[in-house]
């Protein structure tokens, strides 16, 4: 005999699945402090429902698991130190992935979409054989992922039919999770170390003003600058301004910055509140990692440039005298 499907049928049934679901967050850190973009991967996990756990692995992160296990929507902090998981190498930790996920059964893997998230869950998703979901913006359903194609022009919709799900998360989608939560800690065993690649050392260069990906407020450059030592009025403005100096890929390609200030597609997605682009056309692979800032302002002596398409407030001048008159109005 057939049962109608009612409301309540589905909502039972929807609390079910949610019941048998478990979402493992790779946490990113550095052994003192935790990541932005973990806070928001947490975020995106504790929309699937059911249970949200984080692994932490490192060579002294008591302190850092401290830390997670106050964040609010996580139930269980797993914690890994051993002298192997010394500068967080994929090769090291997706085994231990691997035999977390065995042992907790956890429906889905996740990790925030930087360096770190694009370096391992790809390989996590291969040795489980299934295929990874990358830079998700949107969670539907615990299957239904939104992520963005096109130099982000398009959003994908994407139904997810693997045994588990592994996907990374753009920090800027989600909000951080915030404090308020007592979950447990629990030790895991360390697997057995793979050996085939080595941590030997990392050069971090020191920069007084805010990290790019976190910044508030971010000055951006592009070629109109012409030159490196012209990128100094950028820097003399983000002083006043407590910013974080960004730039597009053409400035990075001439020369003038390093790489890691690379803002845009295949550089760094930055959502800040106020988002300054100085001598920058707009190119899509640019306003790819920075069209969804709170409010933006261009500045460009050329009226067509795509940059005044995205920009809420646009200034049509000369960047060189421009941007001398908004730091001496600074001072004052």
């Amino acid at each position: 005999m057939l049962k109608a499907i009612t409301k309540s049928n589905l909502r039972t049934l929807s609390g079910l699945i949610q019941r048998f679901q478990s979402t493992l967050v790779v946490a990113e850190h550095n052994n003192d402090t935790l990541t932005p973009v973990t806070l928001s991967a947490i975020t995106a996990a504790s929309k699937l429902g059911g249970e949200v756990s984080c692994l932490i692995a490192g060579t002294d992160c008591a302190k850092v698991a401290e830390q997670l296990s106050q964040v609010e929507g996580v139930k269980k902090v797993l914690v890994a130190q051993h002298d192997v998981y010394k500068g967080m190498l994929p090769e090291e930790l997706t085994p231990l992935i691997l035999a977390s996920q065995k042992q907790f059964n956890f429906t889905h893997i996740c990790a925030g979409a930087s360096a770190f998230g694009k370096n391992l869950l790809p390989r996590v998703a291969s040795k489980l054989d299934v295929a990874p979901i990358s830079d998700i913006i949107e969670i539907k359903s615990p299957d239904t992922f939104v992520r963005t194609i096109y130099a982000g022009n398009a959003l994908s919709t994407v139904k997810c039919n693997e045994k588990v799900k592994v996907f990374t998360v753009r920090g800027t989608s989600f909000e951080p999770a915030k404090q308020g939560g007592s979950a447990t800690s629990e030790q895991v065993s360390s697997a057995t170390p793979v050996g085939i690649s080595e941590w030997l050392e990392q050069n971090l260069t020191k920069n007084d003003r805010p990290e790019l990906t976190s910044a508030k407020i971010v000055v951006s450059g592009g070629r109109g600058l012409k030159s490196a030592e012209n990128f100094k009025l950028l820097y003399d403005l983000a002083d006043k301004l407590n910013a974080a100096v960004g730039a597009s890929r053409a400035a990075v390609d001439a020369g003038y910055v390093p790489n890691d200030m690379q803002v845009g597609q295949t550089g760094k997605i930055v959502a800040p509140e106020l988002y300054i682009a100085v001598g920058i056309s707009g190119a899509i692979q640019h306003l790819a990692g920075m069209k969804d800032s709170k409010t933006i302002v261009a500045i460009n002596k050329d009226p067509e440039a795509p940059i005044f398409q995205v920009a809420d407030f646009g200034l049509v001048a000369d960047l060189f005298k421009a941007v001398p008159e908004m730091i001496d109005t600074l001072k004052k």
